[in-house]
């Protein structure tokens, strides 16, 4: 059932009827208003699937080079993931095959995973298709980042996304054009499937990457949510994405009014004036992590994006930088034999290890054929590297 536009407090109703506790709550949030064409409520996880205990980055790699599932989710780039309260791990990716027999959408620009120790389970909206639902004229929505805030009996997750158009396909020459960030808001009782709230474009469509691209990354903080934006400039062998942070109260983030940027001294109203924390030039891949650990900020991707080959960390004293690039950590050459290897992601609070992050690359092949045959060719990859 889709139900009309309606601000987002008020789709809390809709969502979190039988977690009373969670509704009576997140009626009281001081968010804005925001009218939304997302679909609201009613997602369902699909049955559990028996998984063993995850105790290392061997275990990890054995899970997404063997367990095949049961259709809902054979392969899909980007995998970020947060820990929730109550100790499950939620996991977006972008781009999803589905196979041949599914009932419903094979190919889709979201999906979202549910984990624990001894189930994996996929989120399916009512319809079957991308969980964040594409708008009316096409559009999608790839995730990039994900974050959370715990409140009493639930979390409130916040996904960024990209507005992506494009091949019915995953990657190739030209698969999407980036149109701009958007924001996807979840709320997940305790125990109980993710629910979308709702879906704010931020900006107007736009092709390129010439501004930035807000949520490439994100990170809660003492009380913020940072969200970090890439912009390539478009100049000759420029390869890279620059970095820029912008910062709100976690209730504010549906508002890109209340949005602030660092300008190099302080935190600003204008976009337009956030300072660069690294430069294009040897610079970051477009989507990337970056986080908190022991009063250091670190930054990990691939320098100089697709054209790159180095796993590097950036790492700073505070989230405005400055941001100094530690040596190569590992090679993750783009494309080799018609394999591509892409976006690195960090995962800080998965297997923590003091001194060491666990980072995920994602996989591909020149060839959709290949992945349709294998789609094991087309799931993310894990390793661990040391932190500057």
């Amino acid at each position: 059932m889709v139900l009309p536009r309606a601000p987002w407090r008020v789709r809390v109703l809709a969502v979190t009827v039988p977690a009373l506790v969670a509704m009576l709550a997140l009626a009281s949030l001081a968010a804005p208003d925001v009218e939304e064409p997302a679909r609201v409520g009613a997602a369902e996880q699909t049955r559990c699937l028996p998984i063993e205990p995850i105790r290392s980055v061997a275990d990890l790699n054995d899970l997404v080079a063997k367990v095949r599932g049961r259709g809902e989710f054979e392969g899909a780039d980007v995998g970020a993931d947060v820990t929730l309260q109550d100790g499950r791990r939620l996991w977006v990716f972008g781009d999803t095959l589905r196979s041949a027999d599914f009932d419903g959408q094979r190919f889709v620009r979201n999906s979202m995973l549910v984990f624990d120790d001894e189930c994996a389970e996929v989120v399916l909206p009512p319809d079957k298709g991308a969980l964040i639902p594409d708008r009316a004229d096409g559009v999608g929505y790839w995730p990039m980042s994900i974050a959370k805030v715990e409140r009493t009996g639930y979390d409130l997750v916040g996904v960024s996304a990209q507005r992506v158009e494009g091949a019915s396909a995953p990657d190739g020459e030209l698969a999407f054009d980036n149109l701009g960030p958007a924001i996807a808001l979840f709320i997940v009782p305790r125990g109980r499937t993710p629910q979308l709230l709702s879906v704010r474009d931020v900006g107007a469509d736009r092709s390129g990457t010439e501004r930035p691209t807000w949520g490439a990354a994100a990170t809660v903080h003492d009380g913020w949510v940072y969200l970090y934006g890439t912009a390539n400039p478009g100049e000759r062998l420029v390869f890279g994405f620059d970095l820029r942070v912008a910062r709100v109260r976690p209730d504010d983030i549906l508002d890109v009014g209340r949005w602030r940027y660092w300008d190099g001294e302080s935190w600003g109203r204008r976009a337009e004036d956030a300072a660069l924390l690294v430069p294009a030039q040897g610079g970051v891949s477009q989507t990337l992590s970056v986080f908190e650990r022991a009063g250091r900020w670190y930054a990990v991707s691939k320098r100089d994006e697709f054209l790159g080959t180095d796993l590097v960390i950036w790492s700073a004293p505070s989230p405005t930088g400055p941001f100094t690039a530690g040596p190569p950590l590992a090679s993750i050459p783009s494309s080799s034999k018609g394999r591509l290897r892409y976006m690195p992601l960090a995962h800080p609070d998965l297997l923590p290890e003091e001194g060491s992050v666990v980072v995920s690359y994602s996989q591909n092949d020149t060839d959709p054929a290949v992945v349709a045959e294998d789609p094991f060719l087309y799931r993310p990859r894990f390793l661990r590297v040391p932190l500057p």
